[in-house]
């Protein structure tokens, strides 16, 4: 007899599992939508009225999510956890420093690799709302050709509403994104079945057979077909990138389960319906729904694509939020959505970014079929780039035997590395799309960790050792003002530069000094649930009034400075007050010379890049009219 802890554990296990289907699944879910209309398009796909082909599709389709989808991420790559947390850059933070980094400011080909992987995903980022949202409003065509004017503007409004909402939150309406997904997988399934019915010859195309027979009859044009069935596995990234969310087993479960059948059950049943209807390729999806539930099922596959729009949209937020914290990218505000989860977030740059490309991409394209060409290249070229550091954490975090970690390796590549080629394939026909949008982000990324790194270096080059301050700072600072000073360092050893500065400029301190350290843990959550707050500050009398306090956080959370020092306080046994206390900070302005090792146009990316990065002040969430900023010049 089930006990009611079992019984709240299972329900518990059941919301998660539904969660999953809200948020992880909405990608691939709608796969079905454009798959198997644009690998029978007339222009560039294979012939519909060939039974062998679409036996051969669908064979391709169902071995690529049973070894890309099934075996990698949910196998193996889901193993490879931060704390819970998944995605390209919890493998970077997997990872040891030297296998990242060469030396300061040269990153290493791992920490190059996961910066071009986190760079495409903004590129995927931009397709997905366009191309999802797009051929699901497409179906307005199927019901009346008189329609099809109404499809991008429609389109359109979806989009700019959808981007709108954004600063909101999805706290409101995440609740309900698992009930409608599971409509529609279960959407998927019922079609799929209605279809297999009138012809259940169709499930022998599950044999991978039928697959290398359509190599056999196609030659090289069954491999650019590759390009086109590669649209079937776009979103596997995400079921690796959100497990954080909701945990490895309701994301397993909910795959095995339900996902991957009914996706399977759609496919097969697209290809039953086109063996007895070959003509109907402009949208076989939607050609397959009864006449009488037709504006139903457009109603629900806007929403289903919306949902995945939301996942991609969130996704960026989370990555762009998570790379700020690693140190890959610039300051930028991040707005919290929710007092209750801590992955809600906003930014405001990104997602204006997102919006306006997308909003381009409909505008330009104006047609799904057309805008699959630019989708694929960014999607595989991360999957590749997922397996070659999921190797480096094998080999160097977990101590596989050389053997195992190749096997693996070879394995993946062996079906990422063809589906990749064959995406380049398309690449002047709109593959550049993602790729001009992902080296925009690589730029940015790389040259920011360059320039941090090399910035760190130079200060510890003008880095003091603590006890020579202390022993000569009476004759240097012979009056103390009163009051707290704290003086924010990213190196927690040695004086940080900017009280060197405060000393040798003005001859003056306050009386107290804590020099504060806030570190960013290769952890997603320095303290899970609130159980190691106490361990989050630690604090050290240093003597002559100093005192050194280092923070520690996550890389998925944000520092909130004035609520910590709070904690400083208590922890030191003074009695300063908060409104009280002087935060300095050093404000580096950069000259472009020959002399540092940043050439010219590289230090003025920087520069530019450090101008327009979020102030620390905001970052950190300190009061304004308690801060002072100390400046310098500097060539790196």
């Amino acid at each position: 007899m089930a006990t009611t802890g079992d019984s709240t554990k299972k329900s518990n296990s059941m919301l998660l599992v539904l969660g999953a289907l809200g948020i992880v699944f909405g990608d691939i879910g709608t796969s079905p939508l454009y798959t198997i209309q644009e690998c029978v398009n007339p222009v560039h796909g294979v012939s519909a009225s060939v039974q062998a082909n679409l036996f051969g599709l669908v064979s391709l389709i169902f071995w690529a999510l049973m070894m890309i989808v099934t075996l990698k991420y949910v196998v193996f790559m889901m193993r490879a956890d931060n704390r819970g947390e998944g995605g390209i850059m919890a493998l970077l933070a997997l990872l040891p420093e030297n296998v990242k980094m060469r030396g300061p400011g040269k990153v290493g080909i791992t920490g190059i690799l996961v910066i071009i992987g986190a760079a495409l995903l903004f590129g995927d980022g931009v397709i997905t709302p366009a191309i999802s949202v797009l051929s699901a409003v497409e179906g307005l065509k199927v019901v009346s050709p008189a329609l099809e004017a109404w499809v991008v503007p429609l389109t359109l409004l979806i989009l700019i509403g959808l981007f709108a909402f954004q600063k909101h939150g999805t706290e409101k309406i995440g609740n309900a994104f698992g009930p409608i997904m599971l409509v529609w997988f279960a959407c998927l399934g019922i079609l799929g079945l209605m279809q297999i019915a009138h012809f259940p010859g169709v499930i022998q195309a599950l044999s991978p057979v039928y697959a290398v027979d359509f190599f056999e009859l196609h030659g090289w044009h069954a491999f650019r077909m590759l390009g086109s069935v590669v649209l079937a596995v776009t979103g596997g990234e995400a079921l690796y990138a959100d497990m954080g969310h909701f945990g490895k087993i309701p994301i397993r479960k909910a795959w095995l389960y339900i996902v991957f059948p009914c996706l399977v059950l759609n496919y097969l049943g697209q290809a039953a319906f086109l063996i007895t209807h070959p003509e109907s390729t402009g949208s076989p999806f939607f050609n397959m729904v009864p006449q009488s539930f037709l504006y139903p099922m457009i109603a629900l596959a806007t929403l289903a694509t919306v949902i995945a729009s939301q996942a991609l949209i969130s996704g960026a937020y989370s990555l762009t939020s998570q790379a700020i914290r690693l140190g890959y990218f610039p300051r930028l505000t991040v707005k919290h959505t929710s007092e209750h989860g801590e992955g809600q977030i906003y930014i405001p740059f990104i997602n204006l970014t997102l919006a306006i490309l997308c909003i381009a991409l409909v505008l330009v394209f104006k047609e799904s079929s057309k805008l699959a060409a630019a989708y694929g290249l960014a999607v595989t070229g991360t999957m590749t780039i997922t397996s070659l550091v999921y190797f480096q954490v094998t080999r160097h975090k977990w101590k596989w035997k050389p053997a195992l970690s190749w096997l693996v390796l070879l394995v993946f590549l062996a079906f990422d590395i063809p589906f990749f080629l064959a995406n380049v394939l398309k690449f002047v026909d709109g593959g550049w799309i993602p790729v001009f949008i992902g080296s925009f982000f690589f730029l940015v990324m790389l040259l920011w960790k360059m320039g941090r790194s090399l910035l760190a270096r130079h200060f510890m080059r003008s880095a003091e050792p603590l006890d020579a301050f202390l022993n000569h700072l009476e004759k240097e600072v012979p009056y103390r003002i009163p009051g707290t000073g704290v003086f924010l360092a990213s190196d927690p050893n040695g004086v940080p530069p900017v009280v060197l500065r405060m000393v040798r400029r003005f001859h003056s301190l306050h009386a107290n000094i804590l020099l504060l350290t806030v570190t960013s843990e290769t952890v997603p959550y320095f303290c899970r649930g609130g159980k190691c707050e106490d361990d989050r500050v630690e604090v050290q009398n240093l003597g002559k009034g100093f005192h050194r306090v280092l923070v520690r956080y996550g890389y998925m959370e944000m520092p909130d400075i004035p609520s910590i020092m709070e904690k400083a306080l208590v922890k030191l046994e003074m009695n300063a007050n908060l409104k009280e206390l002087v935060y300095v900070l050093g404000h580096e302005t950069f000259v472009e010379q020959e002399s540092g090792e940043m050439n010219r146009y590289q230090q003025g990316i920087f520069s530019f890049l450090s101008r327009n990065a979020r102030n620390a002040t905001d970052y950190f969430k300190l009061p304004p009219d308690q801060v002072i900023e100390l400046g310098t010049h500097i060539d790196l």
